[in-house]
């Protein structure tokens, strides 16, 4: 358990810059989604190629995994697109009631049995969320977008725990995104119909940051991320993933100076994040040693 722990926080500290990398790519969030899963789904393809480690998997399970991987697609354009109708910290803290939805979604899809503790905490997370959308409404719509981000995040998880006892973490990466680009392709051009925009390639510099984003921040995160949720709940997964705030908004405020466009409100809304995270670590760790 400790080191599926390790696994997580490391695969967590990794997802903090994601919602940086997100402000220094300029790109629309569907573009952005577009290229960083395209580049890990080709570096994906030839690294386990030169392993060896490319499997087949039956086409009953790759259609559960390329559904599973359009949840992942849709959940980070909403995920960036709460972040460039906001901020950083908005969009990283609304990320945080994964946890609540998660606590209703996952007994209702798994074995599960439904835990009041889990949906208690991840209840007050969502409390913090509200502090912060009802007292500052510059972020509304950053807010909106950001909740639907979490409920896909949820979905996403949930669906992934039922399926990472079968397939390897690497395997299930490579099907589960293929599976989103395949969507987003498909959808691209009604999406940018829609919400126009000129600028369609990337520069160079952005294409470093997009390297990033997709090595470090989608392969190798996602990777732990799968090894450590064959030891812990998908709820334990996400409401660890509240840390992910933590670091990405502490960059938000070296970085941007995000600091000076938030009101109290964001401050008390981010402590009941936080205190949700750490009485879910206590709560794990209590009933391991019972």
């Amino acid at each position: 358990m400790k080191q599926a722990l390790v696994k997580l926080h490391i695969s967590v500290f990794l997802a903090g810059f994601t919602g940086v990398l997100g402000i220094l790519i300029t790109l629309n969030e569907a573009l952005l989604v577009w290229y960083r899963i395209g580049i890990t789904v080709i570096s994906l393809f030839f690294l386990l190629l030169w392993n060896k480690q490319l499997e087949q998997v039956p086409f009953k399970k790759a259609v559960q995994l390329f559904f599973i991987g359009s949840l992942i697609a849709i959940h980070w354009v909403c995920f960036y697109g709460s972040i460039k109708y906001a901020n950083v910290s908005i969009g990283l803290v609304c990320f945080a009631s994964t946890g609540l939805f998660t606590a209703i979604i996952e007994p209702l899809l798994t074995t599960k049995k439904f835990s009041i503790a889990e949906f208690g905490l991840g209840a007050l997370s969502l409390l913090g969320i509200y502090l912060i959308f009802h007292f500052d409404a510059r972020y509304r719509l950053g807010i909106s977008i950001g909740i639907a981000s979490a409920i896909f995040a949820a979905l996403f998880s949930v669906l992934n725990k039922k399926n990472v006892a079968t397939v390897t973490p690497k395997t299930m990466m490579l099907y589960e995104l293929t599976g989103g680009f395949l969507l987003l392709s498909l959808i691209m051009p009604f999406y940018l119909n829609k919400f126009y925009t000129n600028h369609l390639f990337p520069n160079w510099r952005e294409l470093g940051w997009l390297l990033m984003l997709s090595w470090f921040c989608t392969v190798w995160a996602m990777d732990l991320m799968l090894q450590a949720l064959k030891k812990v709940s998908a709820f334990t997964q996400n409401l660890s993933l509240n840390l992910e705030p933590v670091y990405g908004i502490l960059l938000a405020f070296i970085l941007f100076q995000e600091q000076k466009d938030l009101q109290v409100s964001f401050y008390w809304g981010f402590a009941l994040i936080a205190s949700s995270v750490v009485l879910q670590m206590f709560r794990v760790l209590r009933l391991k040693h019972q």
